[in-house]
């Protein structure tokens, strides 16, 4: 730890130890001042908020003082993409270039790898629903048997939305644990052990919320102790926070633990005799349940669900007739282990569901969320600073903290005040793209205000010709899935591009094939204005449509809100406004990943020049050129067509 930020700068200059290691590498100045800011926030065991502007190399910028520090590290990413290409790609290089001995490791959530029980147990089920799903067990099967880490990333040939996924890896809920017959070979536990034993793990931030949230409860921990977290795509972290200090049951939970019940029984002779009846009952329950509610609106609190024709009724029936399926498995639970673990299973769910029928704490929210075959119930705490604050006390650790996007006009204000964070040491480091010659940003004349019932239609009106001279190559990014449907089946009636919609197939397959065909345009809503990395040639115009607001009918939002207010807070300014802020940057970020790379962002929403506002989402953005004239845009996207590339488009460094 001598002198850690000055190693780390003399590691990334011109003549250090990555130069003359990793072809290709330049050294940047802000990449310098990032690890100089992290080594000394590690050094004094404080926290740092630091925003990289992509292109700055911050991936860089924390490996070399987390692997010079020789303290225990824990790197957290918002995306298992990021987490798999730390690990595999930018962490061997890195650490082979300064040639230190740190040993480390990669763990993900237990849902990522395969459980050998439920594996058998789905072998010997035997039921599938089509031949496709017979055969890709067998595939699983084969390349179980051949797999270190049983890491179902490494299985590329079957999507990662089968159906299969959910019945072959465990969860919490439904891991035997020591006593399962499987445990010595249970590829978590191997993956735990390697954790335990590593300098630096390679997390993602799913892991490391639930680590806090069972801290929290007493429950034990996931992740060893460390004397530094860093939390790349830290963006995303309060929101994750919200969700896993969050209580909720659902309608998939409760068909999981009765088809679970049902599958333990071929290992207890006689069982399926004592449980059919009681399993039939909670699953008739849930089916009468869900159509009560058919006639909700998809989300609301929880009051209005109790409040419709019958409701109660039917939660106070699935109630008793989880308890009676609770009494069966608990008179079972001595007769195997699945049983026991069942039973475990089965009195959680029941006491959940029994208080979110109650009538619930001071400071939380209780809501509902209502899908195609069933419902959620939860109950969500309005502040995570509070648990945040207190994790990272107890952790004694420096906490470093950053993404591209977490300033709003420069300040970290609403960032910080989410986490608990109370003038924590910040860093701001711009992108180094020259983005006035790189990208305009163009906001097209005679848009209609956002509200307006041919919003959509006006707005492809003015994208078309932008399109046609991009030749597809675009991103069409929208607030709304409504939007995204209007979208998507006017641009098909057109049929000029290949179109590549969310929802149609799974996004990895969705990028492939966009990045393959050479003028497509993809279409998506919320999961794809961040975390979508498409460089070079084959993406060159970003089309948003909306300023990102989020949707007034969430629950969580409204009384977040309303606790804002009676603060004495202003909530537009103080919450939504900020919130949004972050979110456009993030969907606006996906135009310019490289030094090499040129394009338009279309920008639909007249907002930002009919109020006040607009000006802050303005003055947030990197600094385009900017335009509301077509003829330029069309003469901008002329000249790139024309530009003789200098050098090729190639990998960039992080």
């Amino acid at each position: 730890m001598t002198d850690l930020p000055a190693r780390c700068a003399e590691a990334l200059q011109d003549d250090g130890a990555l130069a003359r290691a990793i072809p290709g590498f330049r050294p940047r100045p802000a990449q310098v001042r990032m690890a100089e800011a992290v080594a000394e926030a590690m050094t004094a065991r404080e926290a740092l908020i630091a925003e990289a502007g992509t292109g700055t190399g911050k991936t860089y910028g924390y490996l070399v003082p987390a692997l010079l520090s020789g303290l225990r590290v824990i790197v957290s990413t918002g995306t298992k993409a990021l987490q798999d290409q730390l690990y595999e790609r930018d962490l061997p290089r890195v650490r082979k270039a300064l040639g230190v001995p740190v040993k480390t490791a990669l763990l993900k959530g237990r849902a990522n790898y395969l459980c050998w029980h439920r594996l058998e147990q789905a072998r010997n089920e035997g039921r599938f629903a089509s031949r496709e799903i017979a055969s890709q067990l067998v595939e699983i099967h084969r390349w179980a048997g051949s797999s270190a880490r049983g890491d179902i990333a490494e299985l590329e040939g079957i999507p990662e939305d089968s159906p299969l996924w959910p019945q072959v890896t465990s969860t919490t809920e439904n891991c035997l644990g020591a006593e399962c017959p499987f445990f010595d070979d249970c590829f978590v536990v191997r993956a735990r052990r390697a954790a335990q034993e590593a300098d630096l793990v390679v997390v993602n931030h799913h892991l490391l919320l639930a680590d806090m949230a069972l801290r929290q409860e007493g429950f034990g921990e996931i992740l060893p102790g460390a004397h530094a977290f860093v939390l790349d795509e830290a963006h995303q972290v309060p929101e994750l926070a919200s969700q896993f200090f969050s209580v909720s049951v659902s309608v998939r939970q409760l068909q999981e633990l009765a088809r679970d019940a049902l599958s333990e029984c071929a290992n207890v002779t006689g069982a399926l005799a004592e449980l059919q009846l009681p399993v039939r009952a909670l699953e008739q329950g849930l089916r009468e349940a869900r159509l009560a509610v058919d006639a909700l609106p998809p989300r609301g609190a929880i009051a209005r669900f109790f409040e419709a024709p019958g409701v109660a009724e039917h939660i106070d029936s699935l109630i008793d007739q989880l308890a009676d399926l609770n009494r069966q498995l608990e008179l079972l639970e001595e007769r195997s282990p699945g049983f026991k673990a069942l039973a475990e299973r089965g009195a959680d769910l029941h006491e959940r569901l029994d208080d979110l029928r109650g009538e619930g704490k001071a400071g939380e929210v209780r809501w509902y969320e209502i899908t195609a075959r069933g419902f959620t119930l939860s109950q969500t705490p309005l502040d995570v600073a509070a648990p945040l604050r207190a994790f990272r006390e107890r952790s004694g650790a420096a906490w470093i903290f950053t993404s591209a996007t977490l300033s709003v006009n420069k300040q970290f204000h609403h960032y910080a005040i989410q986490l608990g964070l109370f003038e924590p040491r910040t860093l701001l480091e711009p992108s180094p793209f020259d983005y006035p010659s790189q990208a305009l940003a163009y906001l097209p004349k005679g848009l209609v205000e956002p509200s307006h019932p041919e919003f959509v239609e006006r707005l492809l009106d003015r994208a078309l010709p932008v399109l046609r001279a991009s030749r597809g190559r675009a991103f069409l990014l929208f607030t709304s899935h409504r939007a995204l449907r209007v979208a998507a089946e006017r641009l098909e009636a057109l049929g000029e591009f290949p179109l590549y919609v969310q929802g149609s197939q799974p996004r990895t397959r969705l990028l492939e094939e966009f990045r393959a065909s050479g003028n497509g345009v993809l279409l998506g809503a919320a999961s794809f204005w961040e975390g979508v990395d498409v460089a070079g040639d084959a993406l060159c115009v970003v089309v948003i449509d909306k300023l990102p607001f989020a949707a007034p009918d969430d629950p969580v939002l409204e009384a977040r809100l309303d606790a804002l207010r009676q603060r004495g807070g202003q909530p537009f300014r103080d919450w939504q406004l900020p919130s949004a802020v972050i979110a456009l940057k993030q969907g606006a970020g996906r135009l310019i990943r490289t030094h090499a790379d040129r394009g338009v962002l279309l920008l639909g929403d007249t907002r930002l020049v009919t109020k006040p506002y607009g000006r802050l989402f303005i003055d947030s953005l990197p600094p385009f050129a900017r335009t509301r004239e077509e003829s330029e845009v069309l003469a901008f996207l002329e000249a790139m067509a024309l530009q003789a590339v200098d050098e090729p488009i190639g990998e960039e460094l992080p």
